[in-house]
């Protein structure tokens, strides 16, 4: 990703640049290019992806790139081997996310991989779902909240986009995990009976619980409670939601020796195997981006 001062200077440098020796017969030669096809089932960003890049920027919108320029090499050193730096002009055609404030025009640097051929990609005229920051004080200028923050335009990959953002907005979002602060294990009055709960620490200090109940010639129960009393009809979250995300990608893989509230083993031992069974229900946390 580039650095962020470095990328506003250059920005800024290439703006100039660009207003001075844009001509419309550049952008008359990309008239009529065919849009860029979304991405491939294998290739398309998971759920945590699109969470991930929606909650780190506070613009999502989808632009149609009009102008591109290539940052020269010597003004863009950290570039990653088989990428090149752009500097792209674009259109906004629709705003998913972000303030009002946001103009009709929005400029960025990407980082883009070359062709098969080691050129520049031709991204003119083609459409973009892109993630990033406002700059303060430069209206129009957006920086991109990572390298991987510009997905090709499309219905579907809109669709998923515009959903993950309605989940984040709601009043009842679950809160960023940070951790499991406190683990009790306690067994009931019948063989293979018991209950475990685990206290989830979260940004802001929303108070969040998982709780596993077993019982016997039953299959484990397991769900997780907002607020400050455990729910017994506690339910798992749906994947493909926000309050799944927050679990299966930042609850940690293991349970540390700190939060148990109970020192004898079988208590442990009982913690850490419902601790483990929540990690398989809930999944892996699939990124490709």
């Amino acid at each position: 990703m580039p650095n962020r001062t470095d990328s506003l200077r250059t920005l800024t440098a290439l703006a100039l640049l660009c207003l001075a020796s844009c001509t419309t017969s550049g952008l008359a030669q990309s008239r009529g290019r065919a849009p860029a096809p979304e991405l491939s089932a294998a290739e398309a960003p998971t759920y945590a992806d699109l969470a991930d890049l929606a909650l780190a920027g506070r613009v999502v919108a989808v632009v149609e790139v009009d102008d591109q320029r290539t940052v020269p090499p010597e003004r863009a050193p950290n570039v990653a081997p088989g990428k090149t730096r752009q500097y792209l002009a674009t259109i906004t055609q629709r705003l998913l996310a972000g303030p009002s404030a946001v103009g009709a025009t929005l400029t960025f640097l990407a980082d883009l991989p070359l062709d098969p051929d080691g050129k520049p990609p031709k991204v003119e005229k083609r459409s973009f779902i892109v993630f990033g920051d406002s700059v303060a004080g430069r209206p129009g200028e957006l920086q991109l909240v990572t390298s991987k923050a510009m997905l090709p335009a499309g219905p579907i990959i809109e669709g998923r986009v515009r959903e993950v953002l309605t989940q984040i907005a709601a009043r009842d979002v679950l809160p960023a995990i940070t951790g499991v602060r406190d683990v009790i294990s306690v067994p009931g009055n019948l063989t293979g009976e018991s209950e475990t709960q685990l206290f989830v620490v979260t940004a802001g200090g929303t108070p969040v619980s998982l709780s596993v109940i077993r019982r016997p010639q039953m299959a484990p129960r397991w769900g997780i409670s907002l607020g400050e009393i455990v729910n017994q009809d506690a339910a798992p979250p749906q994947p493909g939601t926000i309050a799944w995300y927050r679990f299966a990608c930042f609850l940690p893989r293991e349970l540390p020796e700190s939060v148990f509230l109970q020192n004898d083993r079988e208590s442990r031992d009982r913690a850490r195997a419902d601790y483990a069974f929540v990690l398989q229900e809930l999944g892996p946390c699939a990124r490709r981006l």
